[in-house]
C-alpha cells in the first residue's frame, strides 16, 4: 500500500523481492504456493482448501469424485497431509522471505529521495509478510527492521510516513517484543508529534499505533512520560472535529495510561479529572493520600471545584475526621483549593467540614499532634468558607448544637490563637473574622465578643506588624466593627496614628495599595464628631498631608488602580471631619482657608460614579457654608440710596433686580451674606469660586440617583436661603443657577422622608419670595405635595409645610383676625 497524489492508500506490488517458485510448489487448482500440500489417491498433491472445495462441488453436482488432473474418478476421498513437501515449502518461503526483508531493510537504510516508490514497495512488503503469521514479525524484529521503519517515521514524504505508520502498527500488533523494540530511543516521542499534525490521516494512524503500544504496560509507561502526551491524547478524546475512530482510540490509550498514578496526574491537570476522583474514591488508604496530594497540587477552574467537592467532599471531611496526619495533610490541601469557591465551599459546608476543621484549628499542646503547618491551612480553609456567605449560625460545631462559629466562647479561642500563632495563621485567622463581620447579622457577635475578651488593643497592635497582609486584615477588621464600638476604636488609635498616616503618604511609586486604601478607610468610618481624634489628626498633619493627596489624584500624578476609588472615598471622609469641627478652633478654619477646600469640594462634585465623594464633598460644603456668615467682612453702611430694591427670581430660571443690587454687587460686596466674600476665605457659595460654578454643581447634584447625594446637595444649598442670611437673594441666587425647578421637583417626587423633609423646608422659604409664590400656585402639583407632607409628615414637617401653604394661599391666615378680635375696644 502507499498513497497517490491525493493522499489515499493504494497497493504496491511486492514482484520486486520475489523469487520464481519451483512448480512442485503451486497448487494446480489454485495456482498458487501451497501452504498446507496433501496427496489423493492418484498421487497428486493439491492445497488442502482446495481439493476439499473440488470434491464438494463434485457431490454438489451429483458426480462422483475425480481427480482434477486425470479426471479418473476415485474410489475414496482420503487425503494425506505431504509433509515433506511442506517443510520444503516452508524451507523455500524462509529463506525468500529473509533475502526479500534483506533487500527491503536495504531500501529503508539506504531511502534516497530518489527512491520513494522503492521504500514504498519495501513497507508494502513488511506490511504483507507481517499479515502472514505472528512469526513473520518476529523475523522483521530480528532482521533489526523495526528501527529502519521507525526512521521512515522522519521522513520527508508524506507518503513514506503514513504507509510507515501502517506498517509499524502491523509489525507490533499482538506482539510485545516488537512493542518493547519500536519503544527504544525517542520513537514513541516522534509518534506523539503525529498527533499534533495538522494532516488528519497522519494522526489518525499515530494514534492507533499509539494505544497498540499503549497496552504493553511497560511502553505505556514511556508514552505518559513524553511531555505533553496526554495533553495531545486528551484534546484528541474530547474533540469534536476528529474522527470517531481516532477518538474512540485515544480514549482507549488514555484508559491504558490510567494505570499509572503519575499519568493520573497529568489528566488532572489537563482538564481529565474522573479518573483521579474514581481512584479517590476506590483505591485503599495509600492511594487516596496519594490522589489527595495531586488534587491539593491542582489549580482547579470554579465549575470544576463544584464537581469535585459534590464527587468527593463527603470522603475528604471523613479523612480528616479519622485519617492519619498524613492523610489530613494531603487532605486539608485539597481542600484548601476547593473551598476557594463559594459554591464548592457551601457544599463542604453540607458535607461537615467545620467540626473537624475547627477542632484541628484549636487543637492545642502536644498530644494534639496537628503541627502548626496544618493550622495555617485549616485557618485558609475556615477563612474560605467564611468568605463563602453561608449561615454560620445554623452551623452547629457540637453534636448538641449549642456552639456556632459565632458564639462567644468560639470568637474567644479566635483571639487567643490570633494572638499566639506565627505570622501566617495569624493572617487568616484575622481574615475569618473579618469574613464574620462583613455582615451586619453577624457582626454584633463578633463585637460583644471582641468587647468581653479585652481585645481591642491587641487587634490594633496588628497595626504595628511587620508583615503587610497582616496590617491588612487588621485594618479590615478594625474598618468592619467601627461602627459598632467607634469611640472605642478612637480613644485607642491615638497612639498608632502616625503609623497609619505614615502608611497613607507612602507614595511607593507603584500606584495605590491595598494598604493605604484600608488605613484611610479606617480613618474615615472613625465617628466624625470625636473632637480629641480631630486634634491629634490635625496636629500630625493629617489634613494638610491628604488635601495634598486628594490634589494629586485629582491631577494624574498618583498612578490608578482598584485601590484609587476606595482611597479617594477615605480621604475625602476625613477631610469632612475637619468642616465639622470648625467652630471649636480657629486654626481649622485657617488650615481650611490656606488648603483652599472649599474650592476642592467644589471641584470633587465632579467625581461621577463615586457616590461617597460627592456625598461627603457637598456635606463638606454645608458646614462650610454655614461658616460664612461669621466669616464675611461686613462694609460700612452706603449712602441712603434713593429708592429701595427688589429682587425676584423665576421659577424656571432667569432673574431680574434692582440697580442697586447690581451696583452692590459691581462694588463687590455679597447680596447674600451682605459682606466681601469668597469661596477660599469665606466659603461663600453664592461668589462660586471655581468659575462661578459651587452653585450650579451643587443643582446638577439634585438630579443624582442616590437620595443620599441629593440630600446632601439641598442641605448645602439650604444655607443661601437660610436665617441669618438675606434669603429673598439667595433665592435669586438659586434661581440664577436653574436651581428653582429642581427642588420643587423633589417635593413633588417624595423619594424618601428625609427628603421630602428638606425639600419642604426649602420650598417655604422660597416661596417667601411674592412672585414666586404666584407662579407656583397655579401649579397644582406643588401644592399637592405640600398638603401630603402636610397631612403625613412629621410634627416639624407639617408646620412648615403648613406656613408655605399659607404663602400660596391654601390656608387662611387667621393670625391677623385673632389680633383684631384680641384688641381692647376704645
Amino acid at each position: 500500500m502507499a498513497h497517490n497524489s491525493d493522499g489515499d492508500l493504494e497497493e504496491h506490488s511486492t514482484e520486486l523481492y520475489q523469487e520464481a517458485a519451483f512448480e512442485a510448489f503451486m497448487c494446480p487448482l489454485t495456482k498458487q504456493v501451497m501452504q498446507d500440500p496433501v496427496t489423493i489417491e492418484t498421487g497428486q498433491t493439491f492445497e488442502r482448501e482446495a481439493i476439499l472445495k473440488w470434491f464438494r462441488e463434485c457431490r454438489d453436482n451429483g458426480r462422483k469424485p475425480t481427480c482434477p488432473l486425470t479426471q479418473r474418478e476415485l474410489r475414496s476421498t482420503d487425503i494425506t497431509p505431504s509433509i515433506a513437501l511442506r517443510n520444503v515449502i516452508d524451507e523455500w518461503r524462509s529463506r525468500n522471505d529473509e533475502k526479500e526483508l534483506e533487500k527491503a531493510c536495504t531500501a529503508l537504510c539506504v531511502h534516497p529521495e530518489s527512491g520513494e516508490e522503492d521504500t514504498l514497495h519495501a513497507l508494502a512488503y513488511i506490511s504483507q509478510i507481517c499479515q502472514r503469521s505472528s512469526a513473520k514479525k518476529n523475523l522483521v524484529r530480528n532482521q533489526g527492521i523495526i528501527p529502519a521503519l521507525a526512521n521512515m517515521l522522519k521522513s520527508s514524504s508524506r507518503r513514506v510516513r503514513l504507509k510507515s505508520l501502517q506498517v509499524l502498527r502491523a509489525v507490533v500488533e499482538d506482539n510485545d517484543q516488537n512493542k518493547e523494540e519500536l519503544g527504544k530511543g525517542d520513537t514513541v516521542r516522534t509518534i506523539i508529534k503525529f498527533l499534533s499534525n495538522e494532516h488528519i490521516q497522519e494522526r489518525e494512524l499515530a494514534v492507533s499505533l499509539l494505544y497498540e503500544l499503549s497496552e504493553y504496560e511497560p511502553v505505556c509507561e514511556r508514552i505518559g512520560a513524553v511531555y505533553g502526551a496526554i495533553l495531545l491524547l486528551v484534546g484528541m478524546g474530547s474533540s469534536k472535529s476528529e474522527n470517531m475512530m481516532a477518538v474512540d482510540k485515544a480514549e482507549k490509550t488514555l484508559k491504558n495510561l490510567e494505570k499509572y498514578d503519575t499519568n493520573i496526574k497529568q489528566m488532572a491537570e489537563n482538564g481529565r479529572l474522573q479518573p483521579l476522583l474514581t481512584k479517590l474514591l476506590e483505591g485503599g488508604p495509600e492511594v487516596q493520600v496519594t490522589m489527595a496530594e495531586y488534587l491539593g497540587e491542582l489549580a482547579l477552574a470554579n465549575d470544576v471545584k463544584v464537581v469535585v467537592a459534590e464527587q468527593v467532599g463527603a470522603l475528604l471531611v471523613s479523612i480528616i475526621k479519622t485519617g492519619g496526619l498524613p492523610a489530613r495533610e494531603a487532605t486539608l490541601k485539597a481542600l484548601r483549593e476547593m473551598s476557594s469557591n463559594e459554591s464548592s465551599a457551601k457544599i463542604l459546608l453540607q458535607a461537615g467540614i467545620l467540626p473537624p476543621l475547627v477542632k484541628d484549628l484549636f487543637s492545642v499542646g502536644a498530644s494534639s499532634h496537628f503541627p502548626m503547618r496544618l493550622k495555617e491551612v485549616s485557618a485558609t480553609i475556615l477563612a474560605n468558607l467564611v468568605a463563602s456567605g453561608a449561615s454560620f449560625r445554623s452551623i452547629p460545631l457540637d453534636d448538641a448544637g449549642r456552639q456556632t462559629l459565632l458564639s462567644e466562647d468560639v470568637v474567644h479561642s479566635l483571639l487567643h490563637l490570633i494572638s499566639n500563632t506565627g505570622p501566617a495563621v495569624e493572617c487568616k485567622l484575622l481574615n475569618v473574622l473579618v469574613g464574620l463581620t462583613s455582615s451586619p447579622d453577624t457582626t454584633p457577635d463578633v463585637v460583644s465578643a471582641i468587647k468581653s475578651s479585652g481585645a481591642t488593643i491587641s487587634l490594633i497592635q496588628f497595626l504595628e506588624a511587620a508583615h503587610k497582609e497582616i496590617r491588612v486584615e487588621s485594618l479590615k477588621l478594625l474598618r468592619n466593627v467601627s461602627p459598632y464600638m467607634g469611640a472605642e476604636l478612637g480613644d485607642a488609635l491615638g497612639g498608632h496614628l502616625s503609623s497609619l498616616l505614615r502608611v497613607i503618604s507612602d507614595g511607593g511609586g507603584g500606584g495605590v495599595t491595598e494598604e493605604q486604601a484600608a488605613a484611610v478607610g479606617l480613618l474615615g468610618d472613625l465617628p466624625e464628631r470625636d473632637s480629641k481624634l480631630t486634634r491629634q489628626l490635625f496636629e500630625l498633619g493629617a489634613f494638610g498631608m491628604l488635601s495634598t493627596k486628594l490634589a494629586e489624584l485629582r491631577r494624574g500624578a498618583i498612578r490608578g488602580n482598584r485601590y484609587t476609588t476606595p482611597l479617594t472615598d477615605g480621604m475625602v471622609k476625613v477631610m469632612y471631619r475637619l468642616t465639622c469641627a470648625l467652630q471649636e478652633a480657629p486654626e481649622y478654619v485657617e488650615f481650611a482657608r490656606e488648603a483652599a477646600l472649599a474650592p476642592l469640594f467644589v471641584e470633587l462634585l465632579q467625581v461621577n460614579g463615586q457616590d461617597t465623594v460627592q456625598l461627603y464633598s457637598a456635606m463638606a460644603l454645608e458646614k462650610l457654608s454655614l461658616e460664612t456668615r461669621n466669616l464675611t467682612t461686613i462694609p460700612e453702611p452706603p449712602p441712603p440710596a434713593a429708592s429701595g430694591f427688589l429682587s425676584c427670581a423665576c421659577l424656571f430660571g432667569g432673574t431680574s433686580s434692582t440697580a442697586a443690587a447690581t451696583a452692590a454687587r459691581q462694588a463687590g460686596v455679597c447680596r447674600v451674606h451682605g459682606g466681601f466674600c469668597s469661596l477660599r476665605e469665606s466659603f461663600c457659595l453664592a461668589e462660586g469660586g471655581a468659575g462661578g460654578k459651587a452653585v450650579e454643581r451643587l443643582v446638577a447634584c439634585l438630579d443624582h440617583l442616590n437620595p443620599d447625594v441629593v440630600e446632601a446637595a439641598l442641605a448645602a444649598l439650604s444655607t443661601l436661603v437660610g436665617d441669618g442670611v438675606d434669603a429673598a437673594e439667595g433665592v435669586v441666587v438659586l434661581g440664577e443657577a436653574e436651581g428653582l425647578r429642581p427642588v420643587v421637583d423633589i417635593l413633588v417626587e417624595n423619594r424618601t422622608e428625609a427628603l421630602r423633609r428638606r425639600a419642604v423646608w426649602v420650598v417655604e422659604r422660597i416661596l417667601r419670595v411674592e412672585d414666586i409664590a404666584k407662579e407656583v400656585a397655579v401649579d397644582q402639583t406643588v401644592a399637592s405635595a405640600l398638603v401630603e407632607a402636610y397631612r403625613n409628615g412629621d410634627p416639624r414637617t407639617r408646620h412648615t409645610a403648613e406656613r408655605a401653604l399659607r404663602h400660596l394661599d391654601r390656608i387662611p391666615n387667621f393670625s391677623s383676625a385673632f389680633h383684631a378680635q384680641a384688641r381692647p375696644r376704645p
